[in-house]
């Protein structure tokens, strides 16, 4: 194992050491409990948006947290849900007299540690707190790690419409019944051509031969829906793009947001490449690409390989998406 760490005990902490150095400008970290805070937060009449989850799949979610995204992030160890502590300090922070919505990724742990978080600072402070739960992944039905469908490349679109949202000022029942519309209309799938080397394992999660690999993955590492022989990146793309089509499904004269989103270990020129296969493949089905996002924002560590995800659009999520964002992993109209 070759990593740029000094113990893994302490790859967490010494990142988000990195991070509160690299950002003085948009985040103060709160190294005690783990959590990234947005600057200038909270601001008050303002609805809190909340998310965190394992560390090891960055930019999501601290990278994510600033102007017109989430008010904060909490960070577990690699992998590993935050504890219900950490989510609490993170609500309270957060509360600007508005509310706080939790965002969660469908997985066992962090449903159930947002869930004591919220009962917590509902009786503690009198917060109210709303959550949805993103469950977007069509590979499998139920994981290692999840009951139902595992939660991927829709939070981060959702973070980015439902902050843009937030920042108009919207109720917080406003902003949670638009993070579930988000998530009822957006669809993902992944594969990869390696697995990823936990830092505290020292080992890769599973293994690969050199012409395999494995379509529907997890973001965890988890084995996906089969193991198949390499393919040229044409019928790859059909492999991720045809189920999340017919899942929804989507439609003739639909628009989308269409998202290529690389699992750390995938150059940018592999991603383009893929986007460009995604792209004629939706053209050939008359879906129409509204918006696009390519590039490394919900990764698994150094898992070579790609998502997709598309999340159908009205005029409405578009302007949403459009609208000022000013984190370190996502930025723009500011």
């Amino acid at each position: 194992m070759k990593k740029l760490i000094n113990e893994p005990g302490d790859v967490v902490s010494e990142a988000l050491r990195g991070m509160a150095a690299a950002h003085p400008d948009r985040l103060r970290v709160d190294h005690e409990n783990r959590i990234v805070y947005r600057k200038d937060g909270p601001r008050p009449g303002k609805v809190g948006l909340i998310s965190g989850g394992g560390s090891g799949h960055e930019p999501m979610h601290g990278g994510f947290v600033g102007l017109g995204m989430l008010d904060a992030a909490c960070a577990g160890e690699v992998f590993t849900s935050p504890v219900p502590d950490q989510m609490m300090a993170a609500t309270r922070g957060v509360d600007a007299g508005a509310g706080v919505l939790h965002i969660v990724k469908n997985y066992t742990g962090d449903v159930m540690n947002f869930e004591m978080a919220a009962e917590l600072a509902a009786a503690d402070a009198g917060t109210e707190v709303l959550s949805v739960v993103t469950n977007d992944d069509v590979a499998v039905q139920d994981s290692l790690y999840t009951a139902g469908r595992r939660g991927v490349g829709v939070t981060v679109l959702l973070e980015k419409i439902v902050g843009a949202a937030a920042e108009e000022g919207r109720s917080l029942q406003e902003v949670a019944d638009l993070a579930t519309r988000v998530n009822d209309n957006g669809r993902s799938m992944g594969m990869a051509l390696t697995s990823c080397t936990v830092p505290a394992a020292g080992k890769p999660t599973f293994e690969l031969a050199d012409n395999e690999m494995e379509v529907g993955i997890g973001i965890h590492g988890e084995p996906g829906r089969q193991r198949l022989p390499l393919a040229p990146a044409s019928e790859i793309a059909a492999m991720l793009v045809d189920p999340v089509v017919g899942d929804l499904p989507y439609q003739q004269g639909d628009a989308v947001i269409a998202f290529v989103n690389g699992m750390g270990g995938t150059p940018l020129i592999e991603l383009y490449l893929m986007y460009n296969e995604v792209a004629q493949l939706l053209d050939r089905a008359g879906i129409t690409v509204a918006r696009s996002l390519v590039g490394n924002y919900i990764t698994s560590l150094e898992m070579a390989g790609c998502s997709v995800t598309l999340l159908k659009a009205d005029d409405e999520l578009v302007r949403l998406w459009d609208a000022p964002v000013n984190t370190p992993g996502l930025r723009w109209g500011v």
